[in-house]
């Protein structure tokens, strides 16, 4: 674990070139609908404008840990093996399937609470049913791809999203640009945050994803697997829900309250409509317990009201297609929080030009949301 760290005591040289900035500060909102071209997709306001170092994400899995936090005290009795297993450089969906398999039951059986980064070495749980069956072996499981940790029992199946939040120890390398400014926006973002996008694995490579969604909705595209038609509508909510954020970091908004807004209570998914934005409430939201919110669109009203509606009707009023596809889909309209706390957020840097950030996130959100407020990150060849 990263020792709390206040400044980069051994900062590195800068690089003499600047990066090219991929989006910038203030470019508005969409105006063509839909943008399906990831680099469009992602596009997105900034708070802090684009930052201007660059850095390589992933050189190796070992760069980018995930380590799951569950919330929650397991049974340690019930019909379900509660497994909390590391894996490196491996899917979740595939290892889901891989304890199925050698547990001899469905892949319905298997439960886990969100899917991890293939490209990391990352630890989270899986409940596997066992009703009616033996105990298997587990440690047999054990390889070079993916070991055992901890075994218990639970009295119910892990469900999505069940999980508390997610520990990411994070190396960035070949880190360019001034060490003053990256600490700076280190700082900035400990402060205040980073607005809550949606990361761009949401859109699938290339946002292959969202093409799909709108296939479907015109018509183009039946899809049966039940599996990926959630994808696909995931895809065209968390875009929609993008446009908006963005619009509002474009308008300073997002993290304070317009007339009609709708605010959520930190840490939970419980929102309100506020009558008034008076002094309280003002007050809760500077503090981080009360956050703006814009819509995950579905059948319904948005609940929002007055200066905060206007934003979100002249937003997605451009998205006809995506709107009224998720509408018939069957989705109720649902509420997200525009503003993303990020929770112990330290950091180390090393002459090689190295940094290594250490940060929780709730459950849902995105360690590239954060990481692209501070730098502007590349891959190693291979890796999308």
């Amino acid at each position: 674990m990263i020792r709390s760290v206040e400044h980069c005591d051994a900062g590195f040289t800068p690089s003499p070139h600047k990066a090219s900035a991929v989006g910038s500060a203030n470019p508005g909102y969409q105006t063509a609908e839909p943008l399906l071209a990831l680099p469009l997709v992602m596009n997105y306001s900034y708070v802090l404008g684009a930052p201007l170092a660059t850095a390589t994400l992933r050189a190796i899995p070992e760069d980018f840990e995930v380590h799951e936090v569950l919330g929650f005290e397991p049974d340690g009795v019930g019909d379900h093996a509660l497994l909390l297993l590391q894996k490196r450089n491996t899917n979740t969906e595939w290892l889901a399937r891989q304890l199925a398999k050698f547990a001899g039951v469905k892949p319905v059986d298997v439960g886990y609470g969100g899917l991890k980064d293939r490209h990391a070495v990352t630890s989270q749980w899986f409940s596997v049913n066992l009703s009616g069956k033996s105990e298997p072996d587990w440690a047999q499981l054990a390889s070079a791809e993916m070991r055992v940790l901890q075994v218990t029992r639970n009295r119910r199946k892990l469900k999505r999203g069940a999980h508390h939040g997610n520990r990411f120890v994070i190396t960035l390398r070949d880190v360019s640009g001034e060490i003053g400014a990256l600490e700076a926006r280190l700082l900035a973002i400990r402060a205040h945050g980073v607005p809550n996008y949606f990361g761009e694995q949401r859109f699938g490579i290339d946002a292959n994803n969202l093409a799909q969604a709108r296939a479907m909705f015109v018509g183009e595209l039946q899809v049966k697997d039940r599996h990926q038609r959630g994808l696909y509508l995931s895809a065209a909510r968390s875009l929609l829900f993008n446009a908006v954020l963005s619009r509002r970091v474009a308008e300073q908004s997002w993290n304070t309250a317009l007339s009609g807004d709708v605010l959520m209570l930190e840490g939970t998914h419980s929102f309100f409509a506020a009558a008034a934005i008076d002094a309280t409430l003002v007050q809760r939201l500077h503090s981080g317990d009360l956050h703006p919110t814009a819509p995950l669109w579905g059948r319904g009203e948005s609940a929002a009201r007055l200066d905060a509606r206007r934003v979100e009707d002249q937003v997605l009023t451009e998205y006809a297609t995506l709107r009224d596809g998720l509408e018939h889909a069957g989705l109720e309209q649902e509420r997200r929080a525009l503003r993303l706390l990020v929770q112990n957020l330290v950091w180390q840097c090393y002459p090689d030009r190295t940094v290594r950030l250490e940060f929780m996130l709730p459950s849902g959100t995105y360690a590239t949301t954060v990481l692209r407020e501070l730098v502007t990150t590349s891959l190693p060849t291979g890796q999308r």
